[in-house]
């Protein structure tokens, strides 16, 4: 069982910063894949950003490319999401999903079987 507890959503102005957290609950952490996806009103749930805990490999939406950071804190088993220079389409629920499963792309939201409750971030222009 994987538990799943985001923090740190709000509002902020375009161009600005925000960094949310995920706290897991974790037995094993080798085959673990720890992503980031986002909806908003309307839109299906885009991927936004992963990170394999073996290796830290880690991969982006395009929409957040070179404006995104995802990373990790081992001793807190907390995966962080860095966001910089936002945008008001940033603005949505985001979500930290957990996989355990192999053969999934990590941009394909069906391979993750935990999600967390979500949090909100509006960017304003």
């Amino acid at each position: 069982q994987v538990q799943l507890v985001e923090s740190g959503g709000g509002l902020v102005q375009a161009g600005g910063s925000l960094r949310l957290s995920c706290a897991a609950s974790v037995r094993t952490w080798n085959n673990i894949v720890m992503g980031w996806f986002r909806q908003s009103p309307g839109k299906e749930r885009e991927f936004v950003a992963s990170l394999r805990w073996s290796d830290d490999s880690t991969h982006y939406g395009d929409s957040v490319k070179g404006r995104f950071t995802i990373s990790r804190d081992n001793t807190k088993n907390t995966v962080h999401l860095e966001m910089n220079s936002l945008k008001p389409e940033d603005s949505a629920v985001y979500y930290c999903a957990a996989s355990q499963q192999s053969g999934w792309s990590p941009a394909d939201r069906r391979g993750y079987g935990y999600w967390g409750q979500g949090t909100q971030v509006t960017v304003s222009s």
